[in-house]
């Protein structure tokens, strides 16, 4: 039988890996997406490629922009990243980058139309996250019904889009869990914001702590730190 193909967003963090590997368990073939949008840890990138290669993902497409003109994120401007405070304390942090998740689903949409594959896979996460609105079940459900208002494929009614975050209500250690239980190799992939001028992780911003506490929970040592 041959397996229908989904857009998977592939960061090269510990939850975009995951849902890919969940992505492959459900009987798709992932078709990777990534993007170089002039973020400070573009290390992610080197990740998202190893991840791809590691799972067998055969199509993997980068798309190259730069969202560091727009500003607005510590991630895409000289704001600093806040490091060792409570991850979420204060409300939305300054590396929420504007708009990011609608910008890289409307990359995902367009391509999964053009391959006609009805599904695409994120890793977005409301249980251990760092308030990001567009990680948000209801923005989820409501960019669901854009794509199948604002499409060809989806006007006509050939293609009925739907956007899958199978990690929305997983706590960190959840999430590592069912990795690990899919093959996943966690030292493959990336999570730091701010890395240390070494290559490594910094081990306190927001992305950090939550990987820290994730790898806890789940009683299992984190390899990339090895």
């Amino acid at each position: 039988m041959k397996m229908k193909k989904a857009v998977v967003l592939l960061s090269g963090g510990l939850d975009s890996a995951t849902a890919a590997a969940i992505a492959r368990q459900e009987g798709y073939t992932p078709c990777a997406l990534s993007f170089s949008y002039g973020q400070r840890h573009a290390r992610e990138l080197e990740s998202a490629k190893a991840v791809a290669q590691s799972l067998g993902i055969k199509e993997h497409l980068l798309m190259s922009f730069d969202m560091g003109l727009i500003g607005g994120s510590a991630l895409t401007s000289k704001v600093e990243v806040p490091k060792g405070d409570t991850p979420s304390a204060g409300g939305i942090p300054v590396t929420y980058v504007p708009a990011r998740n609608t910008v890289f689903l409307s990359f995902a949409l367009a391509w999964a139309e053009t391959l006609e594959a009805p599904d695409i896979f994120m890793g977005a996460n409301v249980m251990d996250y760092s308030g990001y609105p567009d990680c948000r079940p209801e923005y989820l459900a409501a960019f669901e019904q854009m794509a199948n208002l604002a499409t060809k494929a989806g006007v006509e009614g050939r293609i009925k889009f739907r956007v899958h975050a199978p990690l929305l209500k997983m706590t960190k250690g959840e999430i590592i869990r069912k990795g690990v239980e899919l093959g996943v190799d966690y030292a493959l992939t990336w999570s730091c914001y701010d890395p240390a001028s070494s290559g490594r992780p910094c081990g306190r911003c927001d992305s950090c702590l939550y990987r820290a506490k994730g790898f806890a929970d789940a009683g299992i040592p984190d390899p990339l730190l090895e």
